[in-house]
């Protein structure tokens, strides 16, 4: 009630456009990916467009589940810990996005439970329905009617909703959605269904009923969807879009087909050759120009022509689960695309790389290696072996996070001498404790205050070494990258580890903690790491720095015949 009226009062609002994406019969279709694709296109056309993901669980953020439950965790500018699907948005839009791009029913309930513990809502009866969808409401519309200082609303708002059509967690999220279309008028309100036509194996046919059931279940709660995107393992006959568009009560020409692809590179092009970003601005009624396709056919060039190839280790202890390192993975594929390279990944599980032996093996014939970040033991010694086989050997390498501390970690035991080196994480009574918690985490670690939301969260700045292999990697000796992490390299132990040839090539302004190490290129091509998350950052069409030095580097070692 309150939110249609904040809604109708605000001009912004009512201009601003907002689309809804959807899904249907199972998880893991490609929502986030078809509404980045369809973002992309938007963008292209001349709209400015943000998006959002609406999460169905109960945490308040993804920060404290298990990658094996989630994925990454993608963490923002401001320090928010958000969904994979953000990182999608923003590799898609090129844009970095804020902490109000994801919204859990965590976050809803905390807020509306708040309110009523403060009485704001006169004695009433809190309810799901109008309390619930109504801050559902305010953060969905929250870009239009709020876009920040100095920002103006977008033309349009993309919202993904996560889970599945029929799923009860869900519920809230798609009544709300319901609501916005009846609060700012249907005509400024679009919706994209996203669902799946099943190959059936023995009797060779694809079948459209599962979606006929979806897009009823969504019918039963009073959404009629706009468009369907239908994905599927190969092409749907045209006849088939007819009849889905039937059966649905959707325009055939608004039944969009996306099969697997190559490339998720390709989404925009698939999307945009059927006609989606057209009929929906036409729908919406919106001013648009052609598909400016310079910048993304470039980068498709690099995707399909490429003149090199090179194999990366990622050597990590989630690898049953690639998104738990999505940005990882995209990053190293973007640095290929800055050197025309195709970048395949060898997944290896951290423990194979636990012995001298093992890390031979595991990492026989690769061009270079990357470590990422992780949390708890599990796995360190391999990331330790795989690190040291790379030292030895001249195999380019990436630290991220956890992988810069266990590069100190894998140097104080194996070349300063302290054989017993370790982190305070992991090893509380260590006697040289290289690695330890920050000052201002010791509560937290201790067990007397909440985990979630309270590490070194966000974009930091930091100052590089003139000279070193980061500031050439780098172009420059003054950055900013995006953190996550509770421990930092012990300043106890800084000037042993400089003296033993460990470079401490960038650290924060206040010189007080270190962000990237190395070893001079005299000592090896490129053994690089950093405390940040510099994946985050990365782009399709802007690789990181980092990334495209590491495919070089590896590019080098392999012509070299190492």
């Amino acid at each position: 009630m309150v939110q249609r009226n904040l809604s109708r009062d605000s001009r912004s609002s009512e201009t601003t456009k907002h689309i809804f994406v959807t899904g249907g019969v199972a998880s893991s279709l490609g929502k986030g990916l078809t509404a980045s694709s369809l973002g992309h296109l938007l963008r292209a056309r001349g709209l400015s467009v943000t998006m959002q993901k609406l999460d169905p669980y109960l945490n308040v953020d993804p920060g404290t589940m298990n990658p094996f439950e989630h994925g990454e965790v993608f963490v923002t500018d401001d320090g928010a810990e958000t969904d994979l699907d953000i990182g999608h948005y923003e590799r898609f839009l090129d844009e970095n996005l804020t902490g109000m791009a994801n919204v859990t029913t965590g976050q809803v309930y905390s807020e509306v439970i708040e309110k009523e513990r403060r009485g704001d809502y006169l004695g009433n009866t809190v309810q799901v329905i109008p309390h619930i969808t109504d801050e559902i409401k305010r953060r969905m519309r929250l870009p239009a009617i709020d876009p920040g200082k100095g920002k103006k609303a977008p033309d349009v708002i993309i919202t993904e909703i996560g889970g599945t059509v029929g799923d009860i967690e869900s519920q809230p999220f798609l009544e709300s959605a319901r609501q916005v279309r009846q609060d700012i008028g249907r005509g400024n309100v679009f919706f994209v269904h996203v669902s799946l036509v099943p190959f059936i194996g023995p009797s060779q046919e694809l079948k459209t009923k599962p979606t006929q059931h979806s897009v009823a279940a969504l019918r039963s709660i009073g959404i009629q969807p706009d468009a369907l995107v239908i994905r599927s393992d190969r092409e749907i006959p045209p006849e088939m879009r007819i009849k889905l568009g039937k059966t649905c009560d959707v325009d055939p020409e608004a039944v969009i087909n996306c099969a697997d692809a190559p490339s998720i590179y390709d989404i925009p092009v698939v999307l945009h050759s059927q006609g989606l970003d057209a009929y929906i601005v036409q729908h919406l009624g919106m001013k648009f120009k052609d598909v400016n396709w310079s910048k993304w056919n470039k980068l498709l060039d690099a995707v399909h022509n490429p003149k090199h190839h090179v194999e990366i280790a990622l050597v990590g202890k989630y690898i049953d689960l690639p998104d738990a390192y999505l940005s990882v993975t995209e990053a190293l594929r973007a640095g290929g695309f800055a050197n025309k390279t195709k970048v395949a990944i060898r997944w290896v599980p951290a423990d194979d790389c636990s012995t001298d032996a093992g890390a031979k093996k595991a990492l026989a014939g690769v061009d270079a290696i990357c470590v990422p970040g992780g949390f708890g033991i599990r796995g360190l010694d391999g990331k330790l072996g795989a690190l040291k086989f790379a030292r030895e050997n001249g195999l380019p390498t990436l630290g991220l996070c956890l992988g810069l501390q266990s590069m100190v970690i894998e140097y104080a035991r194996n070349v300063v001498g302290l054989a017993d080196a370790s982190s305070t994480e992991f090893e509380p009574e260590t006697k040289h404790p290289v690695i330890a918690t920050m000052e201002e985490q010791l509560e937290i670690v201790d067990g007397k205050g909440n985990l979630g939301g309270t590490m070194r969260l966000g974009l930091y700045d930091a100052t590089l070494t003139e000279g070193s292999v980061i500031a050439e990697t780098y172009g420059k000796t003054a950055v900013a990258e995006r953190h996550r992490h509770r421990y930092e390299v012990n300043n106890a132990y800084r000037d042993q580890l400089s003296e033993a040839g460990l470079v401490f090539s960038g650290t924060s302004p206040d010189g007080k903690l270190v962000e990237f190490v190395e070893l001079p290129k005299a000592v090896h091509p490129y053994y690089v790491s950093t405390q940040a998350h510099p994946e985050l950052s990365s782009r399709p069409t802007r690789p990181h720095p980092l990334f495209a030095g590491l495919v070089k580097a590896a590019l080098e070692f392999q012509k070299a015949g190492k």
